[in-house]
């Protein structure tokens, strides 16, 4: 179930919001600028599907994407826990970053657990199955998969070059709640 812990960025022992309700996550994340929406990832993708069935299963919902914001690249994240680069993908994710576009997912299976720094709040967003965020240009944040990673996400980008992360150097994502 998706959900939304939001802290202080000083006080990362004691949550000041949460819930797992989706209109309350959208109104409070729109609040912000940014996006969620429940969509709906309902196509049958196997066991372990290739980028290209994910992207030929989902092409409606990223043309929609497109059509809307100009979006001109996509691809495909999936992670699972057999992977022998699952803490080094982890880690690559876990520091605090920001971005020259928005970092647009649509999660069609499992799930990962997004960290923003807006303002002076932490927003942890737990985004799972139909799931669609997209976290403005030029906000930090970081991105945790977990110890065992099990998702599946399109990842729709401004830039053809595709994940571009420019790293803060802030050390405030070591001191939040990561995924189990």
């Amino acid at each position: 179930m998706s959900a939304l812990t939001i802290y202080t960025d000083t006080d990362a022992s004691t949550p000041v919001w949460h819930s797992t309700d989706a209109t309350e996550i959208q109104q409070k994340l729109n609040a912000k600028e940014v996006r969620f929406e429940r969509w709906q990832a309902d196509r049958d993708l196997g066991a372990n599907p290739t980028p290209e069935t994910v992207i030929n299963a989902y092409q409606h919902a990223i043309d929609k994407l497109v059509e809307e914001k100009g979006y001109q690249s996509w691809d495909v994240i999936s992670l699972r826990a057999d992977n022998p680069q699952k803490e080094a993908l982890r880690s690559k994710f876990l520091s605090e970053h920001t971005h020259g576009e928005d970092e647009v997912r649509f999660f069609v299976e499992g799930a990962g657990l997004f960290c923003l720094h807006i303002g002076n709040e932490v927003y942890q967003v737990l985004c799972e199955k139909n799931d669609l965020i997209s976290v403005p240009a030029g906000t930090p944040h970081w991105f945790d998969m977990g110890s065992e990673p099990n998702f599946t996400a399109i990842r729709i980008f401004d830039n053809p070059e595709g994940w571009i992360a420019q790293f803060t150097g802030d050390a405030i994502a070591d001191g939040y709640p990561r995924l189990a």
